[in-house]
């Protein structure tokens, strides 16, 4: 067995050569291909198609105002804009600075070596905003001379993000033409080996994988169930009474009867004041669950969220802000904390797989040695800036107060392996 998966030194191994590499100088505020769309701007756009779609159909499930707001094809928000970053809506951890992103390379390397460093390796990403993690991870893979019979598959709705990922990603690309295609677009990466993008995880073909979700679980569509002296009843968005006709502005309301997701999804067991469910969430687990029993595989979630205790979470972001998840559609991000209790009851109700966490970011970016790394940095720069700017992004990354306790991990393993795992345990878990 190689020493890489030695509990203490493999990971120092690892990590060490990065100090040396090219991958650095390290930067906070990086630089990102933009795609720029001509769309005539209408704020309004979605307000009235739902004040059209409720007053035919009547009041609307939260996991229907979500889909309509962030998947509407012409004006849905990620379907027309790239939102990340200080200039967009909100920032993610791939983005505050390359070392996350090296990170998670080196325990995907870690624990992929323990597997046997089986080949052809696929790495999935569901969700991968502008490209930005995964272009790190192949940075990393590519120094460690892993990418042989490799390739990279994303998983991405937004036709905007695709093209900004392409140029992230690729030194070419193209949207495909064959209908016969699962994949809608594919390119060679600057690291030489195909990347294909998907609308949907099971377009992915089949084979040892491993699969990212970062920041992905939390914008799926929600169900929402508010507990009453009558039982429970599920939260529904109607249309808010206006005393102008040409302001539309929208309310919560309860169903008067039980409707079929609630007595689908809800549990006999319940006890929340507030629940709340994405059956599109729990497909997706499901599905990352059977690849990794029938092909192999390791899955990586990160997102925030909570253990089964999570009650009232949908919100909006807009401009690094809070604000009201009703207001101007189609303008701010929406998000609902995962529950990473139902991601241990699926894979356990699967079988065969070993499901690890949730732990919050800052303990797994320290078990897997980000504060060595970041010592090491340090240690070999001599620009003062540059240093400041780097303990400003392990901060920003590991303080509690920050993403540290807020972000959490989760990752899932085949059971056929559980004998390499007692012997030597997954690292940051």
């Amino acid at each position: 067995m190689s020493s890489l998966i030695n509990k203490t030194t493999g990971l120092q191994k690892l990590i060490r050569p990065l100090v040396r590499s090219s991958l650095v100088p390290l930067v906070y505020l990086r630089t990102y291909y933009t795609v720029k769309r001509k769309i005539e701007k209408d704020e309004n756009f979605l307000s009235k198609y739902l004040y059209n779609k409720i007053k035919v159909k009547g009041p609307i499930t939260v996991a229907d105002y979500m889909k309509d707001v962030l998947q509407n094809p012409t004006r849905g928000y990620y379907m027309s804009k790239d939102m990340f970053g200080e200039q967009g809506d909100f920032i993610t951890s791939p983005e505050i600075s390359q070392i996350f992103g090296e990170m998670i390379a080196v325990w995907l390397l870690n624990e992929w070596h323990k597997m046997g460093s089986p080949k052809p390796l696929q790495i999935i990403e569901l969700g991968p905003g502008r490209g930005t993690l995964s272009s790190d991870i192949l940075k990393v893979f590519t120094h460690f001379k892993a990418l042989h019979k490799s390739s990279l598959h994303l998983v991405e709705i937004s036709p905007v993000l695709s093209e900004v990922q392409a140029k992230t990603l690729c030194m070419q690309n193209n949207l495909t033409k064959n209908p016969k295609n699962l994949y809608y677009r594919e390119g060679i990466a600057h690291h030489g080996i195909p990347v294909y993008w998907y609308r949907q995880l099971q377009d992915v073909p089949q084979g040892f994988s491993l699969i990212l979700a970062h920041e992905f679980f939390d914008a799926l569509p929600i169900h929402k169930f508010h507990k009453t002296y009558a039982g429970y009843k599920e939260v529904l968005i109607d249309i808010e009474d206006s005393k102008s006709s040409e302001e539309i502005s929208f309310r919560y309301v309860l169903a008067r009867q039980d409707t079929p997701m609630l007595k689908t999804l809800l549990k006999p067991t319940e006890t929340r004041d507030h629940v709340e469910i994405s059956p599109e969430a729990m497909l997706i687990y499901e599905q990352i669950c059977k690849r990794i029993v029938s092909h192999g595989g390791i899955g990586l979630i990160c997102d925030y969220g909570h253990n089964g205790s999570g009650t009232d979470t949908f919100r909006a972001f807009k401009k690094h802000k809070q604000v009201d998840p009703l207001l101007k559609p189609g303008t701010a991000d929406l998000t609902a904390d995962v529950d990473f209790n139902v991601i241990k009851e699926i894979a356990t109700k699967n079988g065969n797989i070993i499901c690890l966490g949730p732990i919050i970011q800052r303990s797994f970016l320290l078990r897997i040695g980000i504060e060595y790394r970041v010592k090491a940095l340090v240690e070999n720069m001599k620009d003062e800036k540059q240093i400041e700017n780097l303990k400003h992004c392990y901060d920003f990354l590991t303080n509690e107060s920050k993403m540290g306790d807020r972000f959490k991990f989760c990752a899932m393993f085949p059971s056929t392996i559980k004998k390499i795992l007692d012997k030597y345990p997954v690292i940051g878990f």
